[in-house]
């Protein structure tokens, strides 16, 4: 059963699956960075300085005007956090397309390091004596 477990380990799909989540680890903080710290800002400037995050409506308890969703989810009241779920929307989005852009550039690459294998020349190896030629020096030997 080591063994097993070894061989499954070794196989290249499980070490690139490895290799992977750990690169989409990172890749996910670069890319929240992105999102909070550049883009929904730009967002918000054409928005007037709107930040989706703190809207919401007050399904009941009692909430002081103007708090924070935060605020109000520590004041222990039943919100309607729909701001919070706009910017999960935008911000699934700018993910979605930032992966987009990563994959076509990753394709690209591929299809470009493909190609150029395709174009190098095939060197043909050395044609050697055919069945043909064979049988025939073997017939020429002989009638001597």
């Amino acid at each position: 059963m080591l063994q097993e477990f070894r061989d499954f380990i070794a196989k290249g799909n499980v070490m690139d699956m490895a290799v992977g989540i750990i690169i989409g680890a990172a890749f996910t903080a670069i890319v929240k960075s992105m999102v909070g710290d550049l883009i929904n800002p730009i967002i918000g400037l054409f928005l007037g300085g709107v930040d989706f995050t703190n809207s919401y409506i007050v399904l009941s308890g009692e909430v002081a005007a103007g708090a924070s969703l935060e605020a109000a989810r520590e004041a222990g009241a039943a919100v309607f956090a729909h701001g919070a779920f706009i910017m999960a929307v935008i911000n699934f989005l700018i993910i979605a397309f930032v992966v987009f852009m990563l994959v076509r550039y990753v394709n690209k690459v591929k299809d470009a390091a493909s190609k150029k294998e395709e174009e190098a020349p095939v060197e043909e190896a050395p044609a050697g004596p055919t069945e043909l030629d064979i049988l025939m020096e073997i017939r020429d030997s002989l009638k001597k």
